[in-house]
């Protein structure tokens, strides 16, 4: 056999250095390893082997490049997310070739995940397939040099786009200095060219009042007006109901005891209830929707919209609905003392909480009270003046009260994880400058509707699951097993242990170690992490249960006004349960796509909210600078610790600015000193001193004050690396909490080394060997 050819079968098995090939082909007299290594040299000028960077020879191999969707850090790098299923794969900086944020990418592994060291996957960008950002809003800053012409840059108000220089060219508007704008993308940057943008609209400028939010809004790819063909669509609507038209089919509710329950300041009601004893001493509750489907017709000019927008936006000083308002505070709205079209869910309940009965069908119904949280609860604590004032409906609010304990002790007893937190609401005054930060507790009025809201989602998503139509449901699948493994290894730190195992543990255990912890100076900690180790709720076709709510079927179902997927569940209630008609094939192709589209706008809806609630915060915050505050650490991180004052004001800690070099330690969530092993937990009250709050960056940044950290405590045993990781405030992930004002930021939490890991999905991807062609 030639040596040509026994070279390149032995490489074909693996690679292989020279030694290794000479003993393989005993060729290890001085004659034949000569003749061994002239034949390997012209192997190699010819391309039919290659020398690989440990010194072995292989074959040639084919590039295999992986598809995904690119996430740009404001610091330079980016994620490349190819499977939801499967890590990241990180692209460091100088490796994006200009990608930006959502841009789909092509991109080649230039380093394997190293499971025992816990490092992801790296890789870089070889080619952008599609850019996802055609539109950017900025503040304009004309510049003058001496030796050219004046010119105005663009600076971005997203902050994963601010490393960018942006030219604007002459094409379009030229607004003032300071100006908001927004702007088209003329030309992507290149590593030869900066990025070309043409202003097409001056929102105002960056000191008109209510002019950030708005930039926000823009930013965020969110229309604050309606199209034109839209609003002469819903003013064609009629703002009221006819009493002498109406339809006679529909189930007529108006002499019932019903009654609206919202926030002061509502102005969309889309839910009302009523509840009363049968002679069985089961509990009737009527929970009354809205019928916004019965207006909003499919593939309108209204609902073309509506299915684009996703939600409705709740920001501190507006917000922008889902819907015209002429349908989402008129005629959709259940105002007080008015007849309303409305589709109902009636169900028996009894002492044990159990649905024994339920009817699905439409009606009409005229509230008889808007009552308020505010004073359901002050009614129910016994205020004289309030019970006289509504003695009409004082005993159903009773009643509603007990059938909530009812329902609340049958979700605790099959496993739903309650999460209790403070939200906080943001006041502005009338030039959008914030005056005020309100904590809110839940009482037990919200709770109420809860857990009628959850009862009725329940049972609509059960009725459509039973009978196998095409549906759209609201799912929470099982924690991450990653995530779940590295909350068990953390717990025990703490003498804790959980039934179950990573592959699947049950709802219920979770709730009862936070019962067991309740009280306790690790509860903030350890709810922290049960936080992060959870999925993010979504919509999906498949009935795949929600695990926070330990309800094998759920839907949304109780607000169409503020949330398109609801509205679909409206239709389609309708379509099969009311009226008979059965198009499976159609919306079995459709409903992916909405369910799909309704997840991504939530996620922009709460980012928007998200991003206004912490630049109104700095802004808040600006005339306390070096003031002394007393905290609690949120979190703990690589690069330092975040502390949130009793207001939800959340500010950083960094690392150099403390008073020792302190370690991260991942596994216990701690930062310790090396000197004088003082150390940095969650749920640590702290002093801290504001240094820094900038609303355009929406930073907020303290130092500690004193010697207030807790001495002296062991420092834990270290595994083998300590992954970097990043602050993100948790997300809550379980439903439920209707709310005026919505809010949640998504959380990630940084991975702790594994026992063992599986290979990622792109380390089982073969490189194909290129094959010489016989001549």
């Amino acid at each position: 056999m030639k040596i040509k050819q026994a070279i390149t079968q032995l490489l074909e098995e693996r690679p292989m250095t020279v030694e290794e090939l000479s003993q393989q082909l005993h060729l290890t007299k001085s004659k034949d390893f000569k003749q061994l290594v002239k034949t390997i040299t012209i192997l190699e000028s010819e391309h039919c082997i290659e020398l690989m960077n440990d010194g072995k020879l292989r074959l040639p191999q084919e590039e295999v490049y992986l598809e995904g969707t690119f996430r740009a850090n404001d610091r330079g790098f980016g994620f490349v997310t190819i499977d939801e299923e499967e890590p990241d794969i990180f692209i460091p900086k100088g490796k994006t070739n200009w990608a930006m944020n959502g841009d789909t990418v092509k991109i080649e592994i230039t380093k394997t995940a190293n499971p025992w060291e816990d490092k992801a996957a790296e890789g870089k960008v070889v080619s952008i397939l599609h850019r996802a950002i055609t539109e950017i809003v900025g503040t304009i800053h004309w510049h003058k040099e001496e030796w050219s012409e004046s010119y105005a840059m663009l600076e971005p108000q997203d902050k994963k786009l601010k490393s960018l220089p942006i030219l604007v060219n002459g094409d379009g508007l030229h607004p003032e200095e300071g100006s908001i704008c927004l702007a088209n993308v003329v030309s992507y940057p290149t590593a030869e060219k900066m990025m070309e943008v043409a202003v097409v609209e001056t929102i105002g400028h960056k000191d008109d009042p209510g002019v950030d939010i708005l930039s926000i809004v823009l930013a965020n790819g969110i229309d604050p007006e309606f199209q034109k063909e839209t609003l002469e669509e819903a003013a064609q609507i009629p703002a009221e109901l006819d009493e002498n038209h109406l339809d006679e089919t529909r189930r007529d509710l108006r002499e019932e005891q019903i009654i609206t329950i919202d926030g002061d300041e509502t102005k969309d009601f889309d839910d009302a209830v009523h509840v009363h004893k049968n002679e069985l001493g089961h509990y009737i509750l009527g929970v009354h929707i809205a019928d916004v489907a019965h207006y909003v017709k499919e593939n309108s000019a209204i609902d073309r919209e509506a299915q684009g927008r996703g939600t409705s936006v709740y920001l501190v000083d507006r917000v922008i609905p889902m819907l015209p308002r002429r349908l989402s505070n008129g005629i959709c709205s259940l105002n007080p003392r008015v007849a309303r079209y409305t589709l109902s869910c009636e169900m028996e309940i009894d002492t044990k909480g159990n649905i024994l009965r339920y009817q699905i069908f439409k009606s009409i119904i005229k509230t008889c009270e808007r009552m308020t949280y505010r004073h359901v609860n002050q009614i129910l604590d016994g205020d004289k003046e309030l019970n006289e004032r509504y003695q009409a409906i004082v005993p159903m609010l009773k009643e509603m009260k007990e059938l909530h304990q009812i329902l609340e002790k049958k979700r605790e007893e099959r496993g739903a994880i309650s999460f209790e937190d403070t939200e906080a609401k943001i006041k502005v005054d009338e030039e959008g400058k914030p005056t005020e930060i309100v904590l809110r507790q839940r009482g037990i009025s919200e709770k109420m509707i809860e857990s009628f809201m959850l009862a009725a989602n329940e049972t609509v998503a059960y009725h459509f699951n039973q009978h196998h139509w095409p549906f759209i449901y609201r799912v929470h699948e099982q924690p991450d097993e990653k995530k779940i493994q590295r909350f068990f290894e953390f717990i025990t730190n703490f003498g804790l242990t959980v039934k179950g195992t990573k592959d699947h543990i049950d709802s219920k255990n979770l709730q009862k170690l936070l019962d067991e912890v309740k009280g306790s100076p690790e509860e903030a900690v350890i709810n922290t992490m049960l936080l992060r180790s959870m999925q993010q709720a979504k919509y999906d076709t498949q009935p795949l249960g929600h695990y926070g709510l330990a309800a094998r079927d759920y839907t949304h179902f109780t607000s169409p006004i503020r949330r398109y997927p609801d509205l679909m569940v409206h239709r389609l209630i309708h379509e099969y349960v009311l009226n008979h008609q059965h198009r499976d094939e159609y919306w079995e192709e459709r409903l992916p796509e909405i369910a799909s589209h309704s997840s991504v706008m939530e996620r922009v809806a709460v980012d928007a909210e998200r991003e206004v609630d912490a630049m109104k915060k700095a802004e808040y915050m600006m005339p306390y600078v070096g003031q002394t505050f007393t905290g609690v650490i949120s979190s703990v991180v690589k690069f330092g610790l975040f502390v949130e004052l009793e207001n939800t004001i959340e500010g950083l800690v960094h690392m150099t600015t403390l008073d020792d070099y302190y370690e991260f330690f991942e596994n216990q969530m701690v930062l310790i000193g090396k000197k004088h092993h003082r150390t940095y937990r969650i749920g640590q009250q702290v002093e801290v001193k504001l240094v820094k709050a900038d609303p355009e960056t929406r930073e907020i940044d303290f130092v500690m004050v004193g010697d207030v950290a807790q001495p002296k405590e062991k420092q834990p045993h270290q595994g083998r690396s300590q992954k970097k990781t990043k602050k993100k405030r948790q997300q809550h992930t379980i439903e439920g909490k209707r709310k005026d004002k919505k809010k949640g930021t998504k959380g990630k939490s940084s991975k702790n080394k594994p026992k063992a890991k599986k290979k990622p999905f792109y380390e089982t991807v073969v490189k194909k060997k290129k094959k010489r062609k016989r001549k």
